[in-house]
């Protein structure tokens, strides 16, 4: 299955999972750093203190990046690290290290591709109300306007906010994740409605002081649908269920994208969440929805389902499905399907800005043996490149993650990596899906999954 020319392979990471906090810099606190102080809400008490001293390691990891062939890696920008106080005075060091990290990748001509929130929200501010306040947007549109002084003379992509629906949903709504108190539904949907006037708001600050012509997105977490077969009313049913609201949480396809790109909420959400909704502002819509140049998808896995006679949309049991680590079902299918029915909604071209799974990895004589990844991600390319051949325009494909790292409320119990991290030690050791994505990246093309013994006796 070749990609087309100009496809673009990348991979992915954040700040707070990798860098090390951003206090020991000169930064602030963030509210996962906070979070990770409360007894009991992470997995053996991690944090992610130093997660993969990436901030003090960036240089090696360039490196790395480069041996792989990678032609993009999305990074974010850790918003305390710049403002301690997520307001006002600039810590120059954290906003050197971007500096320095943005020269490294385009000396081993690898495309940064920056993302400006992707959840290690400043601390300080949360104390003045957080995303809970409507100033929140202004803030943001602030830190912004610094990184695009700084950086924009060299970075041309651009992502605002990475899936708001899960720091909304877990962070906000179910308390989960970081600030972890969890708010009545009403709360949680100013919370997002501000979030979302920050996302459109950092938008027209790119636009309008971006030193090179910018590409803006936002990458949105799904909840994906899927027909099961290939009978034209399952595949409606399918396509509608994947933006329809029908219960009271974040977790939808349709709550946070239809802002952004149509300019409106949907009619379904507004009337099921009509006694929570928050007050909408003269201009508020306008502001949200500002013009993007693709769409940013995290795709993991999606369910299957048929039409019922009364054209709702059955899910079907999902025993069959062999699991990741973090137990979700391996579903190369949902690669086909969510970019299909993204563009047909958004008419926008797609990039998968995450997709991967965790694995139980570990080094053995020096190499890590983990042939599971190579099949999940050969299954799941073959199927996003059936997508591209029936018509869906699909610009690259970003990996999550580079590094094994703090994986939130997991700690570091599951590893998503391509790159395995001996965290004590800090040893990089390149994992065999490494070795298989550089040539996958070499090649532009992928084949239909072969076992490693087969790969082996066909080279």
């Amino acid at each position: 299955m070749k990609f087309p020319p100009g496809f673009i392979w990348g991979a992915a990471t954040s700040s707070y999972q990798i860098e090390g906090a951003a206090y020991h810099g000169g930064g602030g606190h963030s509210i996962w750093d906070m979070f990770g102080r409360h007894e009991g809400r992470i997995i053996n008490g991690d944090t992610g203190e130093w997660a993969c001293d990436h901030v003090n390691r960036y240089a090696e990891d360039v490196v790395l990046m480069a041996d792989l062939g990678l032609q993009a890696y999305r990074f974010s920008v850790s918003w305390p690290r710049v403002l301690p106080a997520g307001v006002g005075t600039i810590n120059q060091r954290g906003l050197d290290f971007y500096d320095r990290l943005v020269d490294a990748l385009l000396a081993n001509n690898i495309e940064p591709w920056l993302t400006l929130f992707h959840w290690d929200f400043p601390h300080e501010l949360y104390c003045r109300g957080g995303w809970l306040n409507r100033a929140s947007a202004d803030w943001f549109a602030d830190f912004t306007q610094i990184i695009v002084a700084r950086l924009s003379d060299r970075v041309t992509h651009w992502c605002t906010l990475n899936e708001p629906q899960v720091y909304i949903g877990l962070g906000h709504h179910q308390g989960s994740h970081a600030p972890g108190m969890p708010m009545a539904f009403g709360e949680a949907l100013r919370a997002a409605h501000n979030t979302l006037l920050a996302h459109g708001k950092a938008v027209q600050v790119i636009r309008a002081g971006a030193h090179k012509a910018p590409v803006i997105s936002a990458s949105h977490a799904g909840n994906f649908f899927m027909p099961a077969g290939d009978n034209p009313v399952d595949i409606e049913a399918a396509r509608a269920r994947n933006f329809a609201i029908g219960e009271k949480n974040f977790f939808n396809n349709s709550w946070f994208s239809d802002p952004m790109v149509l300019g409106n909420y949907p009619e379904d959400g507004l009337e099921l969440f009509a006694a929570d909704m928050p007050e909408i502002r003269a201009g508020d819509m306008a502001t949200i929805c500002q013009p993007l140049d693709y769409f940013g998808a995290n795709i993991y896995w999606g369910r299957y389902g048929r039409a019922t006679r009364e054209q709702d949309f059955e899910l079907v049991e999902a025993e069959r499905f062999a699991r990741t680590d973090l137990d979700w079902p391996v579903t190369p299918e949902v690669l086909y399907w969510a970019p299909k029915f993204y563009h047909q909604r958004y008419a926008l071209p797609l990039v998968v800005t995450e997709n991967g799974m965790a694995n139980a990895d570990a080094v053995t004589d020096g190499m890590v043996d983990d042939e599971a990844r190579i099949e999940f991600m050969n299954r799941y390319l073959y199927e996003y490149g059936r997508a591209i051949a029936d018509g869906v325009p699909c610009l690259g494909y970003i990996t999550w993650s580079l590094l094994d790292n703090f994986e939130w409320a997991e700690g570091y119990a599951k590893r998503f990596g391509i790159i395995h991290v001996d965290y004590p030690t800090q040893q990089r050791t390149l994992k065999q899906s490494a070795h298989w994505y550089r040539a996958v990246i070499a090649d532009n093309a992928v084949s239909q999954y072969q076992p490693a013994r087969q790969r082996m006796a066909s080279a």
